[in-house]
């Protein structure tokens, strides 16, 4: 029996992120995909009703995809998957999150908010569900999982009122992305980070949608590229200095991740912190909206404190600078 076990979804971004991970680092597991069948066996070790759940004999069952990577780094550290320079290894950190929770959000959204994707997701669903078979009666099923789905936007941020928004963004990003990828086989160099495992995870869904999936392969062919590669990634050299990045790295910061995730972030968890049911924040192309998101606080406030403990490297602040987003991270 492998020493890992991975009860996952390939519907879900967070379980490709973690088994995109094990299998970079080189490590035996059981893939588990969730389904009726074994929601006894989930249920026993889970500690939330969602995937990812990673089962090992050495450490507690885990379901975090963030704090998975972090604790497959320091119990396998070869290969490496964090920077060496303290900049860039804050930079990955941000990117992370800003997959995490950020990229996920417009995932979702079009995933969710629109058809034909909404239908062909739901059927994807159930089949996982249903151990890999389509139910004979599949029509009423996949429509209350639609349904069920459809309802959960708002709670993410996804609903229509933001959903040009996040169609705006992730376009932005993953063209920003592209030109960065032309020069570079991953984010910081040649070899993957926890930057590449929760963007690339992300893409990877959008891909399996008809309507971003059509967009992404005509407009991001590198970024349709990396995706594939980052399903079992490996190292062929190491990571770029900063010098080598900067020229197309520094836009994608400048020109997206500090114009939506890093305000929304700090909005989020000021009010999180104020115990706000709802917040607002103000971007280029108006209001964004949406409930509080109290996880995706603690996460961003992990996320400074990993960043505020590297700035000491003067390249970082002066990066930061650089991009307009020193004030949301410091």
């Amino acid at each position: 029996m492998a020493a890992y076990r991975l009860f996952g979804a390939e519907t879900s971004p967070y379980s490709l992120k973690v088994r995109s991970a094990l299998r970079y680092k080189g490590l035996a597991f059981d893939w588990v995909s969730r389904s009726a069948s074994n929601e006894a066996e989930f249920r026993k070790s889970a500690a939330t009703p969602t995937v990812p759940l990673l089962l090992s004999p050495d450490h507690a069952p885990a379901q975090d995809s963030t704090l998975i990577l972090a604790a497959l780094n320091t119990a396998h550290p070869e290969p490496e998957a964090a920077p060496e320079e303290p900049t860039c290894a804050a930079l990955a950190l941000i990117l992370e999150d800003y997959g995490d929770e950020w990229l996920n959000k417009c995932m979702f959204q079009q995933r969710w908010g629109q058809q034909p994707d909404r239908d062909a997701a739901a059927l994807r669903v159930l089949v996982q569900l249903s151990d890999g078979k389509r139910p004979r009666a599949f029509k009423a099923p996949a429509k209350q999982i639609a349904s069920r789905m459809l309802a959960r936007l708002p709670l993410v941020g996804a609903e229509p009122e933001n959903a040009a928004t996040l169609e705006a963004s992730y376009r932005r990003f993953a063209q920003l992305l592209n030109a960065h990828l032309q020069n570079h086989l991953f984010i910081f160099g040649g070899r993957p980070s926890a930057a590449d495992f929760a963007i690339a995870a992300q893409f990877q869904q959008m891909l399996t949608d008809p309507t971003p999936a059509t967009w992404l392969t005509d407009r991001a062919p590198f970024v349709v590229a990396w995706c594939g590669h980052m399903e079992d990634p490996k190292a062929s050299g190491p990571f770029a200095p900063l010098d080598e990045l900067s020229a197309t790295l520094l836009p994608i910061f400048e020109g997206e991740v500090s114009r939506t995730y890093l305000p929304w972030a700090f909005a989020n968890a000021a009010s999180a912190s104020r115990e706000k049911k709802r917040f607002s924040v103000t971007f280029d192309d108006g209001v964004f909206e949406q409930a509080t998101q109290s996880y995706a606080a603690r996460a961003f406030a992990a996320v400074r404190a990993e960043v505020a403990g590297r700035m000491s490297d003067p390249a970082l602040p002066a990066f930061l600078d650089a991009a307009g987003a020193r004030a949301y991270v410091s």
